[in-house]
């Protein structure tokens, strides 16, 4: 699981990577394309000599970085590419500076274009890289730029007769030393180049710091995601899982209560269901024929007891007990819990088994009970302890099916129960009617 979701997550990084190259490479390419545009503006403005090898180098220029926008994210993109890119953008710009004359003069030397225009015509490029969320094309880009300004630098000055730097001004230097040698045709300004290429190169492995955290982010993001998703996942699985167990109203509690519900008070009915002659018909089956028969009785028995709004709180070995209007609010649980009764007399006879049924209803009690450590959700009280004995009293007074005077009571079609006559159930205080269907 986290192989695929670490590949997922660099899947995703790599297509942000090649979104932010993408918008990189076509600003230096639309950068390019106004180039060549004022270029020949000019030319056609101006009266000046047209340099078709600058032109070319435009258009060669422009093109490059329309075929690397072409492929970017493509089985034919590779990851040298952009280095390849980054350092022939950088060192078409110090070549622009060694080769591109500052003014028509011969005497004039190319050390002026260093002094009139700039390094800062490389920093677009460094921080374009940062685009990419590369920090390794960033510290590439400034590496490029540092060397490739260097050796601009230094092959203008090795075509000069004399230079002049800052070492050449006395210690007491006064202002006309300052004008001879600082306004001077000739001076090269090493120390300049110094300062500008080592705050060049410190900006860029502080771009580096920043993409390089910016990345971190994004995985530290992406794992968030993974893992808010794998606790939703486990979630749904869990509820899955022991939606099998527990029922669903009930487990939907519990995750609400963190884990453990309030007892809670209230009328409902209670069913008692218990598959008669079980013991023998185990005796002469298969462990194996016992499961699955128990099994499917009980699965079909549980859709009914649902199918009429019940819930069933636990199996009782070759049995079930339900609640009608707990922990689910229903209205008329009576008639609701002897409605499953003869839907479950029904599939027991589907299934070839013989069943007992007892119903009470009355006040109950709902809630988790056990340790810290172990709980179960049921009901219990007298109306419970009611419906069991009514179950078992069943096969005393050879009945299928026996019911309380408050189920009685409230069927309204009198004539689909009938009395069996008044009975002392076992533990109780005192006789009662019962009542069985007719």
């Amino acid at each position: 699981m986290a192989q695929p979701a670490a590949l997922n997550a660099r899947t995703r990084f790599q297509e942000t990577q090649n979104t932010g190259l993408k918008i990189a490479v076509l600003c230096r390419t639309i950068a390019a394309a106004i180039a060549l545009a004022w270029y020949l503006s000019a030319l056609a403005l101006t009266d000046q000599p047209s340099r078709w090898w600058a032109l070319s180098a435009l258009f060669v220029f422009a093109s490059i970085g329309v075929a690397h926008l072409s492929v970017i994210g493509t089985r034919h993109d590779r990851w040298w590419m952009k280095y390849v890119l980054y350092a022939v953008d950088i060192w078409a710009i110090c070549a622009f500076f060694v080769l591109v004359p500052v003014s028509r003069a011969e005497e004039i030397p190319q050390i002026i274009a260093f002094r009139a225009y700039g390094i800062y015509y490389l920093f677009p490029l460094v921080v374009l890289a940062s685009l990419s969320l590369s920090w390794r094309l960033v510290l590439w880009s400034g590496l490029m730029a540092v060397i490739g300004w260097w050796a601009a630098f230094l092959w203008v000055v090795s075509g000069m007769d004399q230079t002049l730097s800052w070492a050449d001004i006395p210690a007491s230097a006064t202002l006309q030393d300052y004008q001879t040698i600082f306004l001077s045709i000739d001076f090269i300004g090493r120390g300049n180049r110094l300062e500008e290429t080592g705050l060049l190169f410190i900006a860029a492995c502080i771009l580096a710091v920043a993409v390089f955290r910016a990345r971190r982010v994004f995985f530290a993001q992406v794992n968030a995601e993974r893992k808010e998703s794998e606790e939703r996942e486990q979630r749904h699985r869990i509820t899955e899982t022991f939606g099998r167990f527990v029922p669903e109203t009930v487990l939907t509690q519990l995750v609400q209560a963190g884990g453990k519900t309030a007892p809670k008070q209230g009328y409902g009915a209670v069913l008692v269901m218990d598959i008669a002659n079980f013991t023998q018909f185990s005796a002469e089956k298969k462990p194996e024929v016992v499961v699955e028969a128990l099994d499917r009785i009980l699965s079909d028995a549980a859709e009914q007891v649902e199918a009429h709004q019940g819930v069933v709180i636990s199996y009782t070995g070759d049995g079930l007990l339900a609640a009608f209007n707990a922990p689910l609010p229903i209205d008329a649980p009576e008639r609701a819990a002897l409605n499953t009764a003869r839907a479950l007399q029904r599939i027991a006879e589907d299934h070839d088994f013989q069943i007992r049924v007892g119903i009470a209803a009355g006040d109950l009690v709902s809630g988790s009970i056990g340790s810290k450590n172990r709980l179960a959700f049921t009901v219990y009280g007298a109306t419970v302890n009611r419906a069991a004995r009514l179950e078992a009293y069943c096969k005393t007074l050879g009945q299928l099916v026996l019911m309380d005077k408050a189920i009685a009571d409230a069927v309204t079609d009198g004539g689909s129960v009938q009395s069996v006559g008044t009975h002392t159930l076992r533990g109780a205080p005192r006789p009662e009617p019962l009542f069985a269907i007719a």
